[in-house]
């Protein structure tokens, strides 16, 4: 009988939470990326003004509720600086979110070894990522392709895990709710880090 409540009471009153890295170099569209999520996901949410929001320093938080699903993003600063951080978070979260600066072509080998370095983390093992190739709303920003082949040299070191790069526009909201629909899919079906329980608020 007790299980019987409990079980009631789980899907009633409680989401599973899935915590969700979002990284990448800074001006790279991290923090858009996310408003853009929070304005898609929830229905009441007034998003701040897109032209407004700067870089950040240090950790935005924001959560959007998909289906029983919680995902709470941890957006982190992408700085050169702040970049030794991320680790930090590693162990705590379901999936990461990169996003690459599609206009910035300069800054691209940069980017990939960031990424190279967060990838062959072993507190990441096995965790979805979603690479995001933002701002291809621009004319004359790089195609996935191109993106696809400055990153080919990490391939390798994927691993077994679900990942996948897709197009997006941070700023228009392209590619947003496709991308968190995506890494909603992954987090649920990984066995290897089950979700935390949380009341519904």
């Amino acid at each position: 009988m007790y299980t019987l409540l409990s079980g009631l009471y789980k899907y009633m009153f409680q989401k599973d939470e899935y915590c969700i890295l979002i990284l990448g170099l800074d001006n790279a569209g991290k923090t858009t990326f996310l408003e853009q999520s929070k304005t898609r996901f929830n229905k009441n949410y007034k998003g701040m003004s897109l032209s407004k929001i700067t870089t950040t320093v240090g950790l935005n938080i924001g959560t959007v509720d998909v289906g029983k699903s919680r995902l709470l993003f941890w957006d982190l600063g992408g700085q050169e600086e702040l970049q030794s951080l991320w680790d930090k978070y590693y162990a705590e979260c379901h999936g990461v979110i990169y996003v690459i600066d599609s206009t910035d072509e300069e800054r691209l080998s940069e980017s990939k070894q960031a990424f190279e370095k967060m990838v062959t983390s072993e507190a990441l093992d096995g965790v979805p990522i979603l690479v995001l190739a933002n701002k291809q709303d621009i004319e004359t920003c790089l195609s996935i392709p191109d993106i696809k082949t400055a990153f080919s040299d990490c391939t390798s070191k994927i691993g077994r895990r679900d990942c996948l790069t897709q197009a997006c526009s941070a700023l228009t909201g392209k590619g947003v709710r496709e991308g968190i629909e995506w890494m909603v899919k992954c987090v649920v079906r990984n066995v290897h880090r089950p979700p935390r329980q949380r009341d519904i608020t």
